[in-house]
This record gives C-alpha cells, sequence and structure tokens, in this order.
C-alpha cells in the first residue's frame, strides 16, 4: 500500500469525521462494507484536483480515481449517476453512461448544482455519500488493490480497496466506462 499511498498520512476514517463531508460520515457509519479498510489522509486543499494532488503528494494516477456526476432526460425525468474512472481515463459519459442511463444525451452536471445535489464541495465530491444515484464504476477502479478518491471535501482524500466501491449502494460495475485520455 505504501506505493499507493506516496505522501499521504492515513487513519481510519471512522476516527475523523472532521476531514469528511457530513453526507460522507453518515454513509460510512451506515456502510458495512467499509470498515477499518476505509482510510482518510488531511491534504492541502489547494492541491485537492487530480494533477496537483499527484504531484504533490507523490500519488500515481493510476490509484487516483475521479468521481464525476452527469446527468441527462428522458421523458422528462431527469437522470443523475456518478462515475468512478481512474485518472489516466476519462469518463465515456455520451457512450457508455448515456447508454447505462437510457437518455438521449449526457452531460456533466454544472458546478453549482453537483454541489447543491451531493452536498460536498466540488473538486472533493466521491460516490460514498451521494444521492440514490447509480454509481458507475469502471472495472480497473474494482480492480485497483487500493483507490484514491475525493472525501466530500477538499482538505482531504479516501484511500480505499477498489472492489468496495462495487459494495456501494447503486454501484454499477461498467464496461468501456473509462476511455484513455490523449
Amino acid at each position: 500500500m505504501a506505493d499507493v499511498l506516496g505522501k499521504l498520512s492515513t487513519g481510519p476514517a471512522s476516527q475523523r469525521p472532521d476531514l469528511l463531508a457530513e453526507p460522507v460520515v453518515a454513509a460510512l457509519a451506515a456502510w458495512p462494507a467499509g470498515g477499518d479498510d476505509v482510510l482518510v489522509a488531511p491534504i492541502d486543499p489547494e492541491l485537492a484536483d487530480t494533477a496537483a494532488f499527484c504531484a504533490a503528494y507523490d500519488v500515481a494516477p493510476e490509484v487516483s480515481a475521479n468521481c464525476v456526476v452527469v446527468a441527462g432526460k428522458r421523458e422528462g425525468e431527469v437522470r443523475h449517476a456518478a462515475c468512478m474512472v481512474l485518472a489516466t481515463t476519462r469518463a465515456d459519459v455520451n457512450g457508455a453512461v448515456r447508454r447505462h442511463l437510457d437518455v438521449r444525451k449526457a452531460s456533466f452536471l454544472p458546478m453549482a448544482e453537483a454541489v447543491e445535489l451531493s452536498g460536498m464541495e466540488y473538486g472533493g465530491i466521491t460516490p460514498i455519500g451521494l444521492p440514490p444515484w447509480p454509481v458507475l464504476v469502471d472495472p480497473a477502479v474494482a480492480a485497483a488493490p487500493w483507490v484514491v478518491i475525493g472525501s466530500g471535501v477538499r482538505r482531504s482524500k479516501i484511500v480505499l480497496p477498489g472492489r468496495l466501491l462495487e459494495q456501494l449502494p447503486g454501484a454499477v460495475v461498467l464496461d468501456g466506462l473509462g476511455l484513455p485520455v490523449g
């Protein structure tokens, strides 16, 4: 796990609610799968964005996962989803996500709407504690022995085994979700 953590100093997330957004604290308390395998590490909030974070804390992008929130409409109904992809990829929003949501077009949520609906800080949004939306997980994220994700706030990161993300309420491992960047 030292390769994953780089310069991060972690501890059990259950013992550091001060480093988590309120919806994340509540979700972890109700999530039996998490337990002691969910760790949290304080970080400089100015370095929360993926590229800056990975560089500053010596965390490889291959073990850093991003959570992007998307929405699409079908017959007047808005359908949301959270997508978990490695930092080395981008979410196939108008391919895999659009088909999964069964919408004509899917788009990233605007920042203000993502913050309001999630109850989390932009740049720290995590799938843990989101409203009851599908959580689409790329197979590479689910297969990662350890992955670094947001904590709901910009001042920390969660570290957990990728397999735990498959056990979140509404989680679906979706082939083809993460597309190579470039």
